[in-house]
């Protein structure tokens, strides 16, 4: 599937520009940006291709070939357009699905090949759970208004992925917790549409993870919580009842916790078509959002027994985090 570019003309001037690549369990994006003088940002170029890496991951244990050949056409596309747009520097994050796959050398060296366009020596990196959420954080919290009620020390950002979610709390405490869209859909929600038998399997794996993070973070601090990645912006589209998906609209919106968690399980008994007959649905994601849901419900009504009422939604996540580390680098 072609990417949605939202750029504008390629280099004429001095200000450096870098890019980043966030290489996930769905999907793979890119953002480029250039430093000006007083050391701002001007974002240039932001796109997002689904290209399902992760696709039989949790049952083999290996990349599928197909996967493997929708990654490298997905790098050629950026390859070309970092090229065109003069990037100095480029830092690939790959998450939860590399992390698993017996293959991994052969994904690592399409990386290899494509991203030494832009800079020589450069490969994607394996980051791991940990350093996923700090730069999740980093990247949602950019342009969130600062109170004195809502400290960053106290807001949780939720990074709910397609192999993994990660929470973090003050950019210090974070837990990666392996329930993300694509592995529970796989696992559970086998069925088009999925069985109640299959969905309450789903739900206790969710449940019992969910405990999980709370013995690694204390979500009882939390005054503030923020969602970020595709499943948490589509759901916040579809909240809205936007008729398409409209970043503007979504970026910073905040919403009940109430109000995702009914947008969500309206989702869940659905077939793939018919989720697709919401005009913000990304067709990458109509076959896994089910499983993001079951995410969403638990820990929007464990927020709700925590005394919280609302969710911030940010269209900024770890791929603006990984854009600062590569900025931060070339100081």
């Amino acid at each position: 599937m072609a990417p949605q570019n939202t750029g504008t003309a390629p280099h004429t001037g001095t200000a450096p520009r870098y890019a980043a690549i966030d290489c996930g369990t769905n999907s793979i994006r890119l953002l480029i940006s250039e430093v000006r003088e007083d050391g701002t940002l001007r974002e240039l170029n932001r796109d997002n291709i689904i290209v399902r890496l992760g696709q039989g991951v949790d049952a083999t244990g290996r990349f599928a070939d197909e996967a493997l050949g929708r990654v490298e056409d997905a790098l050629e596309i950026y390859a070309d357009r970092m090229v065109e747009y003069g990037v100095r520097d480029v830092m690939m994050g790959a998450t939860s699905a590399t992390r698993d796959a017996s293959n991994r050398e052969e994904f690592f060296e399409i990386t290899r090949r494509l991203l030494g366009r832009v800079r020589e020596g450069a490969v994607a990196e394996v980051i791991s759970g940990e350093q996923e959420a700090r730069l999740s954080f980093r990247g949602a919290v950019m342009d969130l208004p600062q109170t004195s009620a809502d400290s960053l020390d106290t807001t949780c950002v939720i990074d709910l992925g397609g192999g993994s979610t990660e929470f973090v709390v003050g950019g210090t405490q974070a837990y990666s917790a392996d329930m993300g869209c694509v592995r529970l859909t796989e696992r559970h929600l086998q069925t088009v549409p999925p069985k109640e038998s299959e969905i309450s399997d789903a739900q206790a794996t969710v449940a019992q993870l969910l405990a999980d993070v709370e013995q690694h973070v204390d979500l009882s601090s939390v005054t503030r919580v923020v969602g970020v990645a595709g499943t948490m912006t589509t759901l916040c589209a579809l909240a809205q009842e936007l008729e398409s998906y409209e970043p503007e609209k979504i970026h910073m919106h905040t919403l009940p916790l109430a109000r995702l968690r009914e947008v969500a399980m309206n989702l869940v008994p659905l077939t793939p078509q018919q989720r697709m007959e919401f005009g913000p649905m990304h067709p990458g994601r109509a076959d896994v959002i089910g499983g993001g849901a079951l995410v969403v419900e638990a820990f929007t009504r464990r927020f709700e027994e925590l005394g919280l009422t609302d969710i911030t939604i940010s269209e900024k996540d770890i791929l603006d985090g990984i854009l600062a580390e590569v900025i931060d680098r070339a100081r």
